[in-house]
């Protein structure tokens, strides 16, 4: 359920509220974007379902705060960057005025919240994770650190 309305608002619901799926031309007058702003969609779709998916399988727990994961997640996606979730919601955003605003409020709620409750919830291993995974821009090779899992 959490999974619809979190993701399923900030990447489907508030775009649709703001352009009503009318297409505009390219950005750049470049058709081609087109072509890849459908790859990047996708690509967000699909690392969004990935990574709720590890949530429950790997963390037990889901990403909604009220029911967080009993387990670090440091596999998949995680392996390259600490926060993948937000990523794949930010390559979701079709609007990119709009896509800079939602990760400038992603970026806020993990240093005021989700960065100081997983530094307290996980210790060593948090801090381990941390200093080997980038919070947004992805390293190229998997992080092969020893995770709980």
């Amino acid at each position: 359920m959490f999974f619809w309305m979190a993701p399923g608002t900030i990447a489907g619901l508030v775009p649709y509220l703001l352009s009503r799926w009318r297409i505009q031309p390219p950005l750049l007058g470049v058709p081609a974007e087109r072509v890849v702003g459908g790859i990047v969609l996708a690509m967000g779709v699909a690392g969004l379902v990935e990574c709720f998916g590890r949530f429950a399988l790997k963390g037990h727990g889901t990403p909604a705060p009220i029911a967080p994961p009993e387990n670090l997640v440091v596999s998949g996606l995680y392996r390259h960057v600490r926060n993948p979730m937000y990523v794949a919601v930010v390559c979701a955003v079709v609007l990119l005025e709009y896509a800079g605003v939602v990760w400038l409020v992603f970026h806020v709620f993990v240093l005021g919240y989700e960065e100081p409750a997983l530094r307290q919830q996980f210790g060593s291993s948090y801090a381990a994770y941390r200093e080997n995974v980038r919070r947004w821009w992805p390293r190229l090779t998997p992080w092969q650190g020893a995770g709980p899992e």
